[in-house]
């Protein structure tokens, strides 16, 4: 286990073989992908794994798994990665987090988002960071706002990946700058 992030409860890590049940069963579940198109099958979870240790190998970061300090149960990822499509304000580096539901509501996902804006600042020397998610997803938008990001509506996206009419097409943009 390399541990990437230690924070006063968690410990940010790369990957393990042994992430894949809780990782899997996170992905399956339609509260944590509410969010999202759909839900992830275990062999779906299986090949974002194995995506996430290439990006890590290649860029230096990625989607790193998240557990808790105390007990070392995983609890879900939070990191860097760069998307891998185009809009206005690619390209660009994004923070992004996810947790298991039944965490929900501890300050776990702050927390470790406030690690990794300190790492992508401070370690890789980053000059701006953003985030962004489906308007109605307002835990994720509470996490941006309370790690310092801030929104201008007039930024706001079509995800060019959901096709017109899609419930979830329409994002909203949050940026932080390295001060």
């Amino acid at each position: 286990m390399t541990t990437i992030l230690e924070t006063e409860r968690l410990i940010v890590r790369n990957w393990q073989p042994e992430d894949i049940e809780p990782f899997a069963a996170m992905n399956a579940d339609p509260r944590v992908m509410e969010f999202f198109p759909a839900t992830m099958s275990r062999a779906e979870t299986e090949t974002m794994m194995a995506v996430l240790n290439e990006r890590r190998k290649k860029l230096g970061f990625c989607f790193w798994a998240v557990e808790l300090k105390e007990s070392g149960e995983f609890i879900g990822f939070t990191g860097l990665s760069v998307p891998r499509f185009e809009t206005h304000f690619t390209p660009c580096v994004e923070i992004g987090w996810r947790l298991a539901h039944a965490l929900w509501g501890h300050g776990y996902a702050t927390e470790a988002a406030k690690s990794t804006l300190r790492y992508a600042f401070e370690t890789l020397s980053l000059k701006e960071i953003v985030s962004f998610t489906a308007v109605g997803n307002l835990r994720s938008r509470k996490v941006m706002e309370k790690i310092g990001m801030q929104r201008n509506p007039r930024e706001d996206f079509d995800h060019p990946k959901l096709p017109q009419g899609h419930p979830l097409q329409r994002h909203v943009l949050y940026r932080i700058a390295n001060q």
